[in-house]
C-alpha cells in the first residue's frame, strides 16, 4: 500500500470519528445530573445580546460542552489512569491513591481562611455567649494528615498556631493524637462514625458529660463515597456502618427548617447521591435531638461541618438537648430566634477542609 493510500486512510477513519462523535453528541439527551461527580451539569445556555457581549455565552457553551460530552465518565477514567499509573504523575487534578485510599490535595495553608474562622468563632461568642457557657473548639484533620511528606499537604502545626493565636474564650481540644488512617473511609473524605468512641469520650473528659459505651455497630451495606466518583478508577468500596444504643434508640430530631420530627438516622438519605445523609439528614442549618431518658440536664450546642453529623450521636447519652448549627447554610445574625445559648456547652469542630476554604460560611 503506497503512502498516499495509508495517508488517505488515515484521514478517513479521523473524519468519521469526528464526524460521529459530533452525531453521536448532537442525539444524545443532555443529563442533569453526573452521578459519579455528584454535582449538576451545566445545561444548553440561554442567548441574549447581554451574555454575547459580556462573553458569557461563550464561556458557558465551553463548560456545557465539557459537561454533556458522549463518554465522558469513560474518558475521564482513561485520562485519570493513564496520569496516575502511566504517566506516574502523583496526582490527577489533585486526586491520588495511595494504599487502596483515595485522597484529595488540599494545600497550601490559607492562613486568611484560618483567621475568618477565628473571627467567626469570636463574632459568635461576643454576639451570644456569656458567663453560663462553657466553650471549646476542636480541629478534624483532613485525611492527608496521615501521610508521610512525599505529598503536599497543609501546615497543621501552622493551622493549629493560628486558631489558637486568634480565638478568644474557647478552650481547645485536641483530637489528632486519636485518629489514624483507618478512621477514615476509603472513598470518602469523612470518619468512620463506628471508630469514633474513642473522641466521644476525649470530648467528655475535657467537657463533662457521659458517654454511653455500650453500643450496637450495624450496616447499611455498600458505600462509595465523593473521591470514589471523583477518581472514577474503580476499587474496593466501603461499608457504610452506624451506632446503636438505648440513648439513640429514643432520641429525637427536630428540624427548624422543616419544622418536623423525626429520628436521628435518615433512611431516605440512602437513596441520594451521597449516603453520608443518612448521618443526621446531611446540610441542614439547625437541627436539635432530644434525649427523654438520659438523667443528664446539660444542653449543648455543637457548630460544625459535615463531620459533626456522624458524631452527634455519641454525645446524645451526655446532654438533654443537644443543637446542631450549620452556619454555611444559617446566617450567625438570626440565631437568637432558634437558640437558647443560656447555660449551654457549646462546642465549635470543623474539619481542616472547611477551616482552609472558610470562604462558605455565613
Amino acid at each position: 500500500m503506497s503512502d498516499k493510500i495509508k495517508n488517505i486512510c488515515v484521514s478517513v477513519i479521523f473524519l468519521v470519528i469526528i464526524i460521529g462523535m459530533l452525531i453521536i453528541n448532537f442525539i444524545s439527551e443532555d443529563k442533569e445530573m453526573s452521578i459519579s461527580e455528584r454535582r449538576r451539569l451545566q445545561q444548553l445556555p440561554e442567548i441574549s445580546v447581554d451574555s454575547i457581549l459580556s462573553g458569557k455565552t461563550s464561556e458557558d457553551f465551553e463548560e456545557y460542552g465539557a459537561d454533556q460530552f458522549a463518554f465522558r465518565d469513560s474518558i475521564r477514567s482513561i485520562k485519570n489512569f493513564v496520569h496516575l499509573n502511566i504517566l506516574r504523575q502523583k496526582d490527577t487534578d489533585g486526586y491520588f491513591i495511595k494504599d487502596g485510599v483515595i485522597y484529595k490535595q488540599e494545600y497550601p495553608l490559607k492562613g486568611d481562611s484560618v483567621i475568618n474562622v477565628s473571627d467567626h468563632i469570636n463574632t459568635i461568642s461576643e454576639k451570644y455567649l456569656n458567663e453560663t457557657n462553657n466553650v471549646y473548639y476542636s480541629v478534624v484533620p483532613d485525611k492527608s494528615y496521615f501521610l508521610n511528606d512525599d505529598h503536599l499537604k497543609i501546615d497543621y502545626t501552622e493551622l493549629e498556631k493560628i486558631l489558637s493565636e486568634n480565638i478568644q474564650n474557647a478552650e481547645y481540644i485536641d483530637l489528632f493524637d486519636l485518629l489514624s488512617i483507618d478512621d477514615y473511609y476509603k472513598t470518602d473524605t469523612h470518619w468512620k462514625q463506628e471508630n469514633l468512641l474513642k473522641v466521644a469520650k476525649r470530648l467528655s473528659e475535657r467537657m463533662d458529660f457521659d458517654v454511653n459505651e455500650e453500643y450496637t455497630v450495624n450496616s447499611k451495606g455498600e458505600f462509595q463515597g465523593v473521591y470514589y466518583g471523583q477518581i472514577n478508577l474503580g476499587g474496593q468500596l466501603d461499608e457504610l456502618k452506624y451506632i446503636t444504643n438505648s440513648d439513640i434508640d429514643q432520641s429525637y430530631v427536630f428540624d427548624a427548617e422543616k419544622n418536623e420530627t423525626k429520628g436521628i438516622y435518615n433512611e431516605e438519605g440512602l437513596d441520594s447521591l451521597d449516603k453520608y445523609n443518612y448521618f443526621l439528614y446531611g446540610s441542614v442549618p439547625i437541627l436539635k435531638i432530644t434525649n427523654p431518658v438520659t438523667e443528664s440536664q446539660k444542653k449543648l450546642v455543637i457548630f460544625r461541618d459535615s463531620f459533626g453529623s456522624s458524631l452527634a450521636p455519641w454525645l446524645v447519652s451526655g446532654y438533654k438537648e443537644i443543637t446542631l448549627v450549620d452556619t454555611r447554610y444559617v446566617s450567625e445574625n438570626i440565631l437568637q430566634n432558634y437558640i437558647d445559648f443560656n447555660n449551654s456547652d457549646v462546642l465549635f469542630i470543623y474539619s481542616t477542609l472547611l477551616i482552609n476554604q472558610s470562604s462558605a460560611l455565613k
